[in-house]
């Protein structure tokens, strides 16, 4: 019988009681296990005995960045160091890094539910599995190997960047699955196809992490590349790492592993939940985490839940791609902006590439202006700039109730990146 990564519980009923005893016994491992945790408890008047009902967590106290940062290099540790097999890094790049803790039970979970990712992807043994992402102290690479290795497909751990190396590794090991950011993907994409050698290689799918994907860049990698299926996969340092989540072949957004964490999709201002559908900020609870649990923490990044069940028939429930992050919102002319929402209107735009970026300038005359540069389309006619221009304008406009300013430039002309690209240039400040 072939092994599944699957949650074991069947039904919705059974999923929640599965919740809810994660939750008790997280309060109670906090609360013993770190002093942090139990005077934030105290001070919110919760004791672990008063967890009777998932509806409880409302009672209990927000965990932010602040609390890692503060409690740096070891924060809101709830277990004796003797039990800390490893610790791993966000890459942030000002300040002092978030740095978590992880039990041996911590990396045989996170290896588990990642296994279950490439189970999700309908992916098989006989898969050999690209890792394009960065190792090192941070989650990435080793998080998708770990998770490779326990599902038992083949890792080819490449890391980030040097494209002949990862073009050499296509054609030579024949490998079918790429895990990347979506900027390596497009960056690797276009190599492939200025190589001319898409007729050597054998890639089926490809599972970007790590930054938001525009539809315009999955359009243009499937017109590349060729691929079946392109999945979206979350994740953070805080919540183990990359592989809390993954889209399966429906694509009707991520199913996110219910069984691991409990997800909250809260106002950001007021911390109340908001509708089914309707944005909000992630917040998220650790049901079984040893080392650093979480309790209510606030992620930043923006999404909804997905109401109704997927056609998969899958009982795990959905979020939607990541639309950016809350503290990532642009204020441009009293107007709140998430670069999310610029790239869901290029996504709409016909005509155009998919990488932008957005310029923000302090005017003169003491007004703030927005100028958003955009690739035209591969072999695009320079003639129709002026159109395309209009046209983007308008849908801005329109939808997001903000003027911009818009300069087509070639395809190809903006920079690349095999990490995360950088797309808003804040110049208000300088």
């Amino acid at each position: 019988m072939t092994k599944t990564f699957m949650p074991t519980v069947k039904t919705q009923e059974e999923l929640k009681a599965l919740q809810l005893e994660g939750l008790k016994w997280t309060v109670n491992h906090a609360y013993h296990g770190s002093p942090v945790y139990r005077a934030k408890l105290e001070q919110a008047g919760v004791r672990p005995d008063q967890i009777r009902s998932l509806a409880d967590i409302e009672r209990l106290p927000f965990t932010t960045a602040e609390d890692l940062k503060e409690g740096y290099p070891f924060p809101l540790l709830s277990v004796p160091f003797e039990k800390v097999v490893r610790i791993h890094a966000s890459s942030g790049t000002t300040g002092k890094r978030k740095v978590l803790s992880y039990s041996q039970k911590d990396v045989q979970d996170w290896a588990h539910f990642f296994a279950r990712c490439y189970e999700m992807a309908r992916l098989t043994v006989e898969d050999r599995i690209q890792i394009a992402v960065g190792y090192g102290v941070w989650t990435a690479g080793i998080g998708f190997q770990l998770g490779c290795e326990t599902f038992g497909a083949m890792a080819i751990p490449a890391g980030p960047g040097n494209l002949d190396m990862q073009c050499q590794f296509l054609v030579d090991f024949q490998t079918t699955v790429v895990c990347c950011t979506a900027s390596m993907g497009l960056l690797l994409a276009e190599e492939v196809r200025r190589r001319g050698i898409l007729d050597q290689i054998n890639v089926k799918k490809m599972i970007f992490g790590s930054e938001r994907c525009s539809q315009a860049m999955r359009d243009r990698i499937r017109d590349l590349l060729g691929v079946e299926h392109m999945f979206d996969i979350p994740g953070m340092t805080e919540l183990y790492g990359p592989g809390t989540g993954l889209d399966c072949l429906h694509h009707t957004g991520i199913h996110y592993w219910a069984d691991y964490y409990i997800l909250e999709i809260l106002d950001p201002e007021t911390l109340q939940p908001v509708p089914e559908g309707e944005t909000g900020e992630m917040v998220v609870t650790t049901l079984a985490k040893e080392a650093v649990p979480l309790i209510r923490y606030r992620t930043r990044d923006l999404t909804r839940l997905i109401p109704g069940v997927c056609p998969c028939g899958s009982i795990l429930p959905r979020h939607d791609r990541l639309l950016g992050r809350s503290d990532d919102m642009i204020i441009f002319r009293a107007v709140n902006v998430y670069p999310g929402q610029i790239d869901h209107v290029l996504s709409g735009v016909s005509g155009i590439g998919s990488e932008y970026q957005i310029i923000l300038d302090h005017g003169s005359d003491g007004r703030d202006y927005m100028l958003l540069k955009v690739e035209r389309e591969p072999e695009g006619d320079p003639s129709r700039d002026d159109a395309v221009a209009r046209a983007i304008a308008g849908d801005i406009k329109k939808q997001i109730m903000v003027s911009a300013n818009i300069e087509m430039v070639a395809y190809g002309s903006l920079p690349r990146s095999e990490r995360k690209s950088k797309r808003v240039f804040d110049n208000r400040d300088l």
